[in-house]
């Protein structure tokens, strides 16, 4: 990861470590934990498996490019536009969704989209946009600006036991209370859609977008939306959308 990426992410979370009363985000055995990630972050080994992945499956980066209608000089830019509306599938669609079905057409069976695998895959392909400014148009057709109408709805309906919603936790009236030690972050500010997959120190792993949402459902005791869904698409433009204009850094760190 060059050294420009790490300071940023290193910034912006350092900046959400902020105390609320006494109590800490982190410990310090963590924050040391971190600050040596930043320079060994174990998803860059991910992220080189990924780039295997998708020369083995796809083509490497000359085959998506083609898949996708685009030159390779133009594909980290397209890639920075994700989700978009793509006319072959008719739908707005994420980037896994794309490698899945690049994956059908080379005649390989696609990784199941909560593959470990596909995190991987979709992990290098968007690192190949880093430092590039997330360019998503939500009025670029009729397509995806439902898709951020949906979006939103996700992100702003309370349902569930708790009767809580994505806005529960990320409306700017609450943004930097704690919760169970962490303060409550901007998504926009903290750069959600151009910063994951990432590697979640909790959970030893990769992680993409979707996937964190679907933990947040989980432990709010919301329904958890597939991923891949209508809904859950839009809830990733919604959010990406919050963070235009901001550059791409893949892998992400987050705690």
């Amino acid at each position: 990861m060059k050294t420009g990426i790490k300071i940023a992410l290193s910034i912006a979370l350092l900046s959400s470590l902020s105390f609320g009363g006494e109590q800490f985000a982190m410990s310090d055995a963590d924050r040391a934990m971190y600050a040596e990630m930043l320079d060994n972050n174990p998803a860059d080994i991910m992220v080189e498996s990924g780039s295997e992945l998708l020369e083995e499956y796809c083509g490497g980066d000359a085959g998506l490019a083609k898949f996708l209608n685009v030159s390779e000089k133009d594909l980290p830019a397209y890639i920075a536009g994700f989700p978009r509306y793509l006319e072959e599938f008719k739908m707005v669609v994420g980037i896994d969704q794309v490698l899945q079905a690049l994956m059908h057409k080379n005649s390989h069976k696609p990784f199941a989209l909560k593959d470990g695998k596909m995190f991987d895959m979709v992990a290098y392909t968007k690192s190949i946009a880093n430092d590039v400014a997330i360019n998503i148009d939500v009025n670029a057709n009729k397509h995806m600006k439902e898709a951020y109408a949906l979006g939103q709805k996700t992100f702003d309906t309370k349902r569930g036991g708790r009767g809580l919603a994505c806005l529960s936790c990320h409306s700017p009236d609450v943004i930097g209370s704690v919760l169970r030690t962490q303060p409550l972050p901007d998504l926009g500010a903290q750069n959600a859609g151009g910063t994951w997959p990432a590697y979640r120190m909790t959970k030893s792993s990769l992680r993409t977008l979707q996937r964190r949402f679907q933990g947040c459902m989980k432990n709010a005791l919301l329904d958890v939306i597939p991923l891949g869904s209508p809904e859950m698409v839009a809830l990733e433009v919604y959010v990406t959308d919050k963070s235009k204009g901001q550059a791409i850094a893949i892998p992400g760190l987050k705690r």
